[in-house]
């Protein structure tokens, strides 16, 4: 008998070579070539078409523009993701760590959305009887969902046109396989082929569809990054398992607004959504602390009041560099230019910062509140109760401003805070009624500040 052949796939851009090497010769990225099976040629009839119905050409200002009808879910924080709810033919990609509440979310939605439309569960990891475990569980009457416990991409496929759900979920898409391939199911090809089958089958019947996907230990989603450019919306699940809460994260949205999180909290009953979200990310302090600074951040549309905590110690012959929720490069440069423009050494000294809440803070507006939050551990003397920072700071030491200030200043004056340090840009013409404002264009200004209300 012999050999299959093998071909190695990167799973970033679906390029294939003979053998195994280092570096794609693609796209150059590093130790992404996975071994599988060679396809035969096959004859399936949806190989190799548009995922979307083909048109003649049209002049763009002819063409009707009409906006997408959205279907709520029921779970406003889920909507407020997806940009509204659910659209028609739209298929949503979602992905996060084992067990953080994936299928629980979905099976609370589509428990919802079956009082109204048509819908279908498809599983490829539980049995049906599972499923009907969970929905018990969460308290879910379950009397309209449909079920389907099936892998093969084919039945499925001529289920959904037996059916004709308008809502669709695919719990999940590792686990299919289509018999027109000879790989596993899991692999670079099958999930590639599965997604745009399923994708094609929405955009043409008009049913939308949610897509689970795994994600590796890196923390992105298994599989070719093809999955996500065919997709209309993507969404991350994140935060600790050992936390009741967890956040939603569409990183990419053709209806609606990118980076925009829903912030969840986890009972017995399922997921349930939070309405204050700031609450869950400031501590609770009887009195201020030393090392602690709340920063207004921007998550998508909505302003989030987040507590950064800061401790410097003294360090031993290499001083450590550690922060959670924080990007760490940037720390270290932060560290830099507050010796610099502020003459605040902290090279012998251990420097650790935190993000309350388990929240991830990638925008350089952080960057004030994190020195002044290093700066109050440094001299062991708290912020007063009630500060407030934001802004970005360069390498020559300014202050840029954050977009969207007034609304951040706005949300912090709702919420009971009194003190702020921001950029001058930032600063509103007209003040802000229980709210009092130190504009500053450069961090030794800040730092000064900083020292006077101390």
């Amino acid at each position: 008998m012999a050999k299959d052949k093998t071909l190695f796939t990167c799973s970033d851009c679906g390029a294939s070579t003979p053998r195994w090497l280092g570096r794609c010769p693609s796209c150059g990225a590093w130790n992404t070539l996975v071994e599988s099976v060679a396809e035969t040629p096959g004859s399936g009839k949806n190989r190799y078409q548009s995922l979307a119905k083909s048109q003649p050409v049209a002049t763009l200002s002819e063409i009707e523009a009409t906006d997408f009808e959205r279907t709520p879910t029921g779970q406003e924080e889920l909507d407020r993701v997806l940009g509204g709810g659910i659209v028609a033919g739209g298929v949503v990609l979602i992905g996060g760590d084992p067990g953080i509440g994936k299928s629980t979310l979905l099976l609370q939605a589509i428990e919802s959305l079956s009082q109204s439309v048509k819908v279908l569960y498809v599983t490829g990891e539980e049995s049906g009887a599972q499923v009907a475990m969970r929905s018990r569980r969460l308290g879910l009457a379950g009397n309209k969902v449909r079920v389907l416990a099936e892998i093969n991409l084919e039945k499925i496929l001529a289920t959904l046109e037996a059916e004709a759900p308008e809502f669709c979920v695919i719990d999940s898409i590792q686990t299919l396989y289509s018999e027109q391939l000879s790989s596993a199911p899991g692999s670079v090809a099958q999930v590639r082929e599965c997604a745009a089958q399923l994708t094609r089958t929405a955009k043409a019947t008009g049913c939308a569809m949610v897509l689970v996907g795994h994600v590796t230990k890196e923390g992105s989603l298994a599989g070719p990054r093809v999955l996500e450019h065919i997709v209309d919306t993507v969404l991350y699940f994140e935060g600790d398992t050992h936390s009741s809460f967890r956040l939603v994260r569409a990183i990419k949205n053709r209806f609606g607004a990118v980076n925009e999180i829903g912030v969840f909290a986890m009972t017995e009953k399922g997921l349930k959504g939070v309405t204050n979200p700031s609450a869950i990310f400031l501590s609770t302090h009887a009195e201020p602390v030393p090392g602690s600074c709340v920063l207004v951040t921007l998550e998508g549309t909505r302003p989030l009041l987040v507590e950064l905590q800061a401790l410097v110690d003294s360090g031993g012959v290499s001083p450590r560099r550690l922060s959670v929720g924080l990007d760490r490069d940037r720390l270290a440069m932060l560290l830099a230019v507050l010796h610099r423009h502020a003459g605040v050494a902290t090279g012998d000294q251990d420097v650790f910062v935190n993000a309350v809440g388990g929240v991830r803070i990638s925008e350089p507006a952080a960057d004030l509140a994190v020195l002044l939050a290093i700066q109050s551990s440094l001299r062991g003397k708290a912020l007063p109760r009630g500060f407030i920072a934001f802004g970005e700071v360069g390498l020559a030491g300014e202050v840029r401003p954050a977009p969207r200030g007034q609304e951040r200043l706005k949300e912090a004056a709702k919420l009971g805070f009194s003190v702020a340090i921001v950029p001058k840009a930032n600063a509103p013409k007209k003040p802000i009624e229980g709210l009092t404002l130190h504009a500053v264009d450069r961090i030794e200004e800040a730092i000064t500040v900083l020292r006077g209300l101390g």
